[in-house]
């Protein structure tokens, strides 16, 4: 990008609307979750938190960056599937700002994911299903949508819903049993 466009991108403005994609599914959002949930399963199988997610660029459907939760094999508290799969969007395309791509993720992001989306301007948020606990987009707080930060993303929940549920509910299940 050169200097001319970084200039015109940075100083970008509009309506808190203008800059907040619609809230409707487009034709890669069913597929991608599709994804998110196999790399869930990932996650699960290293007895990680089942959490998937897939960063795309939004107009293509190509896949930027994938990542599920690796916080116990990797000892790392941020090592959220959102975060990785953010990470890995943007050094595949060269640039933080993920204004032209969309994060599927199976589960609501926490504040800390919820952060990352906002600073990374991620254009579009889809996630499975609600997290009472420590949603940071609609569930405890709506961080992705406060106007008193530079960026807003409208989140289009309850993609896959019952099976990112499932994923979920099984898992925790399972580790109480073992308890």
């Amino acid at each position: 990008m050169g200097l001319p466009a970084f200039i015109s991108r940075l100083f970008r403005r509009g309506t808190p609307a203008a800059r907040t994609q619609p809230a409707a599914l487009l034709p890669h959002d069913e597929p991608m979750m599709r994804r998110a949930i196999e790399l869930a399963r990932q996650a699960a199988s290293l007895h990680e938190v089942p959490v998937g997610a897939v960063v795309y660029e939004t107009a293509s459907g190509r896949v930027l960056g994938e990542g599920f939760n690796r916080r116990e094999v990797d000892h790392d508290p941020a090592a959220h599937a959102e975060l990785i799969a953010i990470r890995a969007a943007a050094a595949t395309i060269g640039d933080w700002r993920l204004s032209e791509c969309t994060l599927v993720v199976t589960l609501e992001p926490c504040p800390m994911c919820a952060g990352l989306i906002v600073n990374a301007r991620v254009g579009r948020l889809v996630f499975g299903c609600r997290d009472p606990k420590a949603g940071a987009t609609g569930s405890l707080m709506n961080l992705t949508t406060d106007p008193r930060l530079n960026h807003r993303v409208e989140p289009i929940g309850g993609v896959l819903e019952a099976e990112c549920s499932a994923l979920l509910k099984d898992f925790f299940r399972a580790l109480r049993r073992q308890k």
